[in-house]
């Protein structure tokens, strides 16, 4: 895994310089004078730019939790496979500002929402902070808790992006594909191995046994999370309908990302769980 090929740069070629010629391909095959072409180009750059968000959400916690070569690489090249991200990124840029210029009517009318387009911006906004951080002309502006502040938050927001996209394609559109599966749980299990990498810290820091109460009340919470995760088709209507009656309810989610926050709830609950099994104070999360 250190081998000069797969890493830092050579790492950043090896995989940005195929996915763009694939890319590049397929939107040769598209009529770009053709809106919903381009809007199917939008929705392929995304399937590229997904994983890689993932991967590294999960880089810092796969080490925690199991340092061996392969997490120690891939911790180590989260970098570039984030600048990888930003290409795919600006692929979809590309398409969704030809969207906007070339076919301005159907944009407004058939693509345009105002809180996908404020998650969208800040997204954007995000991913740019974390490219001019990343190299040290940008980064020496920054001292390093500042530096990780902007990264965390960058990253945690457009896994947030990218993960609620896939939640709502599984438990609010019909006819899933399997794709949107594979999507949404590799989201899931990216911040899962989060909590669970801090979980891992907290207990390192326990100098008394936990009690079997502790782990069973723990244990029950974490189940409950991953039944919550597992059946939003069930329950995501009814708990949706409620949190939005009231009138201030439903006029925040017309421009406050991600609210109600319903893709995130099994996170919650799984956080507390491991919180409870782990009954410690000042603990600190993963890098």
């Amino acid at each position: 895994m250190t081998n000069k090929a797969i890493n830092k740069w050579n790492l950043f070629w090896l995989i940005s310089a195929p996915m763009s010629f694939i890319i590049a391909a397929v939107m040769l095959k598209h009529d770009m004078s053709d809106p919903k072409d381009v809007s199917e180009m939008i929705g392929y750059s995304v399937k590229w730019a997904v994983p890689l968000i993932f991967i590294v959400t999960a880089a810092s916690a796969a080490k925690t939790l199991h340092s061996n070569a392969f997490t120690l690489w891939w911790f180590r090249n989260r970098k570039y496979i984030g600048l990888c991200f930003a290409v795919a990124m600006l692929w979809q840029g590309s398409f969704i500002f030809l969207m906007s210029i070339m076919h301005r009517g159907y944009y407004f009318e058939d693509v345009y929402l105002l809180r996908n387009e404020i998650e969208g911006s800040i997204g954007y906004i995000f991913l740019m902070a974390m490219i001019v951080t990343s190299f040290k002309t940008g980064s020496k502006h920054l001292n390093p808790q500042q530096w990780k502040l902007v990264h965390k938050t960058a990253v945690y927001f457009l896994w947030g992006y990218a993960f609620t996209v896939y939640w709502w394609n599984l438990y609010y559109y019909p006819n899933p594909g399997s794709m949107d599966h594979v999507l949404h749980w590799m989201g899931f299990f990216a911040f899962a191995s989060r909590i669970a990498a801090w979980g891992k810290n907290r207990h390192k820091t326990i100098t008394s046994k936990t009690s079997s109460l502790n782990l069973i009340a723990g244990g029950t919470f974490v189940t409950l999370g991953l039944i919550i995760a597992a059946s939003g088709l069930y329950w995501r209507e009814s708990v949706n309908s409620f949190l939005l009656s009231p009138g201030w309810s439903s006029a925040l989610e017309l421009w406050l990302p991600y609210y109600p926050f319903e893709p995130f709830f099994s996170f919650f609950v799984i956080g507390i769980g491991v919180m409870i099994m782990t009954p410690i104070k000042n603990a600190t999360f993963v890098d």
